[in-house]
Protein backbone atom coordinates (compact mmCIF):
# COMPACT_ATOMS: atom_id res chain seq x y z
CA UNK A 1 0.00 0.00 0.00
CA UNK A 2 1.09 3.35 -1.11
CA UNK A 3 1.24 6.37 1.38
CA UNK A 4 1.53 7.05 4.64
CA UNK A 5 -0.44 5.97 7.66
CA UNK A 6 -1.24 8.38 9.80
CA UNK A 7 -1.44 6.69 12.76
CA UNK A 8 -3.29 9.11 15.77
CA UNK A 9 -0.65 9.16 19.37
CA UNK A 10 -3.50 10.76 21.31
CA UNK A 11 -3.86 9.37 24.17
CA UNK A 12 -7.79 8.58 25.37
CA UNK A 13 -9.16 11.18 27.18
CA UNK A 14 -10.19 11.17 30.91
CA UNK A 15 -13.30 12.32 32.29
CA UNK A 16 -12.17 14.56 35.26
CA UNK A 17 -12.87 13.83 38.57
CA UNK A 18 -16.50 15.49 39.62
CA UNK A 19 -16.70 19.07 41.47
CA UNK A 20 -17.56 19.46 44.74
CA UNK A 21 -20.73 21.14 43.52
CA UNK A 22 -21.67 17.83 41.52
CA UNK A 23 -20.46 15.72 44.10
CA UNK A 24 -22.78 13.34 44.81
CA UNK A 25 -22.13 14.11 49.23
CA UNK A 26 -23.24 17.86 48.22
CA UNK A 27 -25.99 16.37 45.73
CA UNK A 28 -26.99 14.06 49.11
CA UNK A 29 -27.08 17.59 51.03
CA UNK A 30 -28.59 19.91 48.90
CA UNK A 31 -32.07 17.53 48.75
CA UNK A 32 -32.12 17.53 52.81
CA UNK A 33 -34.14 20.27 52.83
CA UNK A 34 -34.34 20.78 56.82
CA UNK A 35 -30.33 21.21 56.64
CA UNK A 36 -30.23 23.40 53.87
CA UNK A 37 -32.59 25.75 55.63
CA UNK A 38 -30.21 24.95 58.65
CA UNK A 39 -26.92 26.06 56.77
CA UNK A 40 -28.30 29.63 55.41
CA UNK A 41 -29.92 30.47 58.40
CA UNK A 42 -26.26 29.94 59.85
CA UNK A 43 -24.88 32.04 57.30
CA UNK A 44 -27.03 34.77 57.15
CA UNK A 45 -26.88 34.99 61.69
CA UNK A 46 -23.38 34.99 61.55
CA UNK A 47 -23.27 37.76 58.41
CA UNK A 48 -25.87 39.60 60.85
CA UNK A 49 -23.61 39.66 64.13
CA UNK A 50 -20.63 40.52 62.03
CA UNK A 51 -21.93 43.49 60.29
CA UNK A 52 -25.51 44.58 61.46
CA UNK A 53 -23.57 46.49 64.69
CA UNK A 54 -21.95 48.45 61.97
CA UNK A 55 -24.73 49.54 59.88
CA UNK A 56 -27.20 50.66 63.06
CA UNK A 57 -27.62 54.13 64.35
CA UNK A 58 -27.31 52.86 67.55
CA UNK A 59 -25.04 50.60 70.10
CA UNK A 60 -25.36 48.02 72.36
CA UNK A 61 -24.20 50.56 75.59
CA UNK A 62 -26.30 53.47 73.95
CA UNK A 63 -29.14 54.38 76.54
CA UNK A 64 -31.82 56.08 75.46
CA UNK A 65 -34.19 57.07 78.68
CA UNK A 66 -37.15 58.25 77.05
CA UNK A 67 -37.91 55.12 75.07
CA UNK A 68 -37.72 52.89 78.15
CA UNK A 69 -39.77 49.59 77.42
CA UNK A 70 -40.46 50.88 73.92
CA UNK A 71 -42.33 47.72 72.05
CA UNK A 72 -41.25 46.80 68.83
CA UNK A 73 -41.72 48.75 65.75
CA UNK A 74 -42.99 51.37 67.60
CA UNK A 75 -40.60 53.75 66.63
CA UNK A 76 -36.76 54.64 65.93
CA UNK A 77 -35.84 51.26 67.66
CA UNK A 78 -36.72 48.26 65.67
CA UNK A 79 -37.00 45.23 68.03
CA UNK A 80 -37.59 47.91 71.16
CA UNK A 81 -35.61 48.46 73.94
CA UNK A 82 -34.90 47.09 77.03
CA UNK A 83 -35.46 48.50 80.44
CA UNK A 84 -32.61 50.85 80.66
CA UNK A 85 -33.74 52.19 76.77
CA UNK A 86 -30.67 50.09 75.10
CA UNK A 87 -31.75 49.26 71.67
CA UNK A 88 -32.55 45.57 71.71
CA UNK A 89 -31.25 44.87 68.34
CA UNK A 90 -28.16 46.25 68.77
CA UNK A 91 -27.66 43.72 71.37
CA UNK A 92 -29.15 41.10 70.23
CA UNK A 93 -26.70 41.03 67.10
CA UNK A 94 -23.62 42.06 69.43
CA UNK A 95 -24.87 39.26 71.87
CA UNK A 96 -24.65 36.72 68.78
CA UNK A 97 -21.21 37.48 68.43
CA UNK A 98 -20.66 36.71 71.92
CA UNK A 99 -22.72 33.11 71.61
CA UNK A 100 -21.48 32.12 68.35
CA UNK A 101 -17.70 33.20 69.01
CA UNK A 102 -17.88 31.24 72.24
CA UNK A 103 -19.64 28.46 70.13
CA UNK A 104 -16.97 28.11 67.81
CA UNK A 105 -14.06 28.42 69.94
CA UNK A 106 -15.21 25.76 72.31
CA UNK A 107 -15.97 23.67 69.75
CA UNK A 108 -12.40 23.83 68.23
CA UNK A 109 -10.73 23.29 71.73
CA UNK A 110 -13.19 20.41 72.42
CA UNK A 111 -12.81 18.72 68.92
CA UNK A 112 -8.55 19.02 69.51
CA UNK A 113 -8.78 17.19 73.07
CA UNK A 114 -11.31 14.45 72.09
CA UNK A 115 -9.40 13.42 68.23
CA UNK A 116 -6.03 13.69 70.11
CA UNK A 117 -7.73 11.38 73.16
CA UNK A 118 -9.10 9.12 70.61
CA UNK A 119 -6.96 8.53 68.50
CA UNK A 120 -4.18 7.70 70.97
CA UNK A 121 -6.93 4.98 72.81
CA UNK A 122 -8.17 3.78 70.13
CA UNK A 123 -4.57 3.25 68.34
CA UNK A 124 -2.94 1.98 71.01
CA UNK A 125 -5.64 -0.09 72.67
CA UNK A 126 -4.31 -1.96 75.79
CA UNK A 127 -3.78 -0.82 78.83
CA UNK A 128 -3.13 2.99 77.32
CA UNK A 129 -6.81 2.98 75.38
CA UNK A 130 -8.27 1.50 78.28
CA UNK A 131 -6.70 3.99 80.85
CA UNK A 132 -7.60 6.46 78.69
CA UNK A 133 -11.63 5.38 77.83
CA UNK A 134 -11.91 4.77 81.37
CA UNK A 135 -11.16 8.38 82.14
CA UNK A 136 -13.72 9.11 79.28
CA UNK A 137 -16.16 6.98 80.76
CA UNK A 138 -15.86 8.80 84.50
CA UNK A 139 -15.80 11.67 82.88
CA UNK A 140 -19.23 11.21 81.26
CA UNK A 141 -20.63 9.94 84.78
CA UNK A 142 -20.98 13.84 85.48
CA UNK A 143 -23.86 15.18 84.41
CA UNK A 144 -22.34 17.96 82.42
CA UNK A 145 -24.78 21.12 83.64
CA UNK A 146 -23.88 20.52 87.37
CA UNK A 147 -20.44 19.96 85.90
CA UNK A 148 -20.78 23.08 84.37
CA UNK A 149 -22.21 25.12 87.11
CA UNK A 150 -20.08 24.03 89.70
CA UNK A 151 -16.89 24.63 88.38
CA UNK A 152 -18.23 28.15 86.86
CA UNK A 153 -19.07 29.43 90.83
CA UNK A 154 -15.34 28.96 91.39
CA UNK A 155 -13.92 30.90 88.26
CA UNK A 156 -13.90 34.79 87.65
CA UNK A 157 -16.36 34.71 84.58
CA UNK A 158 -15.17 35.57 81.03
CA UNK A 159 -15.34 34.72 77.64
CA UNK A 160 -12.10 33.04 77.81
CA UNK A 161 -13.25 31.03 80.67
CA UNK A 162 -16.56 30.12 79.57
CA UNK A 163 -15.00 28.61 76.69
CA UNK A 164 -12.41 27.08 78.40
CA UNK A 165 -15.08 25.51 80.96
CA UNK A 166 -17.46 24.34 77.85
CA UNK A 167 -14.54 22.93 76.26
CA UNK A 168 -13.34 21.08 79.41
CA UNK A 169 -16.77 19.39 79.38
CA UNK A 170 -17.75 18.51 76.15
CA UNK A 171 -14.59 16.96 74.44
CA UNK A 172 -15.53 13.45 75.51
CA UNK A 173 -18.49 12.25 72.93
CA UNK A 174 -15.69 13.37 70.69
CA UNK A 175 -13.26 11.52 72.10
CA UNK A 176 -15.67 8.09 72.34
CA UNK A 177 -16.93 8.56 68.60
CA UNK A 178 -13.02 8.74 66.88
CA UNK A 179 -12.00 6.15 69.31
CA UNK A 180 -14.59 3.79 67.87
CA UNK A 181 -12.93 4.76 64.57
CA UNK A 182 -9.64 3.94 65.07
CA UNK A 183 -10.05 0.63 66.48
CA UNK A 184 -12.10 -0.05 62.93
CA UNK A 185 -9.57 1.35 60.95
CA UNK A 186 -6.27 0.28 62.10
CA UNK A 187 -7.05 -2.94 60.94
CA UNK A 188 -7.82 -1.99 57.34
CA UNK A 189 -5.70 -3.03 54.18
CA UNK A 190 -3.93 0.31 54.16
CA UNK A 191 -3.17 0.69 57.37
CA UNK A 192 -1.56 -2.70 57.80
CA UNK A 193 -0.05 -1.81 54.33
CA UNK A 194 1.43 1.23 56.05
CA UNK A 195 2.57 -0.72 58.99
CA UNK A 196 4.80 -3.13 56.68
CA UNK A 197 6.62 -0.16 54.83
CA UNK A 198 7.98 1.29 57.99
CA UNK A 199 5.77 4.30 58.79
CA UNK A 200 5.91 5.63 62.36
CA UNK A 201 3.20 5.53 64.37
CA UNK A 202 2.09 9.72 64.26
CA UNK A 203 1.73 9.32 60.51
CA UNK A 204 -0.06 6.17 60.34
CA UNK A 205 -2.58 8.13 62.69
CA UNK A 206 -2.52 11.39 61.11
CA UNK A 207 -1.83 10.58 57.43
CA UNK A 208 -3.47 7.13 57.04
CA UNK A 209 -6.15 6.47 59.93
CA UNK A 210 -7.61 10.43 60.75
CA UNK A 211 -8.25 11.55 56.61
CA UNK A 212 -10.66 8.65 56.94
CA UNK A 213 -12.10 9.12 59.95
CA UNK A 214 -13.62 12.63 58.86
CA UNK A 215 -16.69 12.56 58.47
CA UNK A 216 -18.14 11.17 61.45
CA UNK A 217 -15.60 14.30 63.10
CA UNK A 218 -17.42 16.84 61.00
CA UNK A 219 -20.76 15.74 62.37
CA UNK A 220 -19.26 15.74 65.74
CA UNK A 221 -18.14 18.72 65.26
CA UNK A 222 -21.12 20.80 64.24
CA UNK A 223 -23.34 19.19 67.02
CA UNK A 224 -20.70 20.49 69.52
CA UNK A 225 -21.12 23.82 68.30
CA UNK A 226 -24.91 23.86 69.03
CA UNK A 227 -23.99 22.72 72.59
CA UNK A 228 -21.54 25.40 73.12
CA UNK A 229 -24.24 27.91 72.33
CA UNK A 230 -26.70 26.22 74.91
CA UNK A 231 -24.82 25.72 77.51
CA UNK A 232 -23.31 28.94 77.60
CA UNK A 233 -26.73 30.29 77.29
CA UNK A 234 -27.83 28.89 80.62
CA UNK A 235 -24.73 29.06 82.00
CA UNK A 236 -24.90 32.75 81.97
CA UNK A 237 -28.93 32.53 82.61
CA UNK A 238 -28.24 31.75 85.65
CA UNK A 239 -25.67 34.08 86.69
CA UNK A 240 -22.24 32.20 86.16
CA UNK A 241 -21.44 33.29 82.58
CA UNK A 242 -21.20 36.01 80.83
CA UNK A 243 -21.57 38.99 82.87
CA UNK A 244 -23.16 42.30 81.81
CA UNK A 245 -23.08 45.01 80.43
CA UNK A 246 -21.55 42.62 78.01
CA UNK A 247 -24.47 41.25 76.35
CA UNK A 248 -25.29 37.09 75.46
CA UNK A 249 -28.50 35.47 74.67
CA UNK A 250 -28.61 33.77 77.70
CA UNK A 251 -27.74 36.68 79.76
CA UNK A 252 -30.52 38.49 78.18
CA UNK A 253 -32.80 36.06 79.04
CA UNK A 254 -31.51 36.23 82.54
CA UNK A 255 -32.62 40.08 82.90
CA UNK A 256 -35.90 39.32 81.03
CA UNK A 257 -37.42 37.13 84.03
CA UNK A 258 -38.73 40.54 85.67
CA UNK A 259 -40.68 41.49 82.74
CA UNK A 260 -42.23 38.34 81.07
CA UNK A 261 -45.45 39.89 81.57
CA UNK A 262 -44.84 43.48 80.77
CA UNK A 263 -42.15 43.29 77.95
CA UNK A 264 -42.40 40.03 76.91
CA UNK A 265 -39.95 40.58 74.23
CA UNK A 266 -37.76 41.05 76.12
CA UNK A 267 -37.38 37.27 76.76
CA UNK A 268 -39.33 36.12 73.59
CA UNK A 269 -36.23 37.84 70.63
CA UNK A 270 -32.80 36.15 72.73
CA UNK A 271 -35.39 32.83 73.20
CA UNK A 272 -35.85 32.94 69.32
CA UNK A 273 -32.40 33.49 68.49
CA UNK A 274 -31.15 30.63 70.66
CA UNK A 275 -33.81 28.53 69.32
CA UNK A 276 -32.68 29.54 65.72
CA UNK A 277 -28.93 28.71 66.17
CA UNK A 278 -29.28 25.46 67.53
CA UNK A 279 -31.55 24.00 65.84
CA UNK A 280 -29.66 25.77 62.72
CA UNK A 281 -26.88 23.63 63.98
CA UNK A 282 -28.66 20.79 64.79
CA UNK A 283 -30.15 20.18 60.70
CA UNK A 284 -26.74 20.81 59.59
CA UNK A 285 -25.40 18.08 61.64
CA UNK A 286 -28.07 15.70 60.17
CA UNK A 287 -27.38 16.62 56.68
CA UNK A 288 -23.86 16.05 57.15
CA UNK A 289 -24.02 12.78 58.58
CA UNK A 290 -26.44 11.57 55.97
CA UNK A 291 -24.28 13.60 53.02
CA UNK A 292 -21.12 11.91 54.14
CA UNK A 293 -22.45 8.29 55.11
CA UNK A 294 -20.37 6.45 52.21
CA UNK A 295 -23.29 3.73 52.80
CA UNK A 296 -25.41 5.85 50.75
CA UNK A 297 -25.18 5.26 47.33
CA UNK A 298 -28.17 7.55 45.99
CA UNK A 299 -27.69 9.02 42.75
Amino acid sequence: MSGTELISTAEPSLAPPPSFWNSPGFRRFRRHKLAVFGATAIVLMTLACIVGPLLLPYNDTFIDIRQRFAPPFSGPHVLGTDPLGRDILARLLMAGRISLAVGFSAMVISMAIGICVGMVAGFYEGVIGATLMRFVDAMLCFPSIFLLLAISALISPSVPSIVMLIAMTSWMEVARVVEAQMRSLRTRDFAVAAVSMGSSNARIMFRELLPNAVAPIVVAATLNVAHAILAESYISFLGYGIQPPTPSWGNMLEGAQSYLTSAPWLAILPGAAITLAVTSFNFVGDGLRDALDPRLDLP
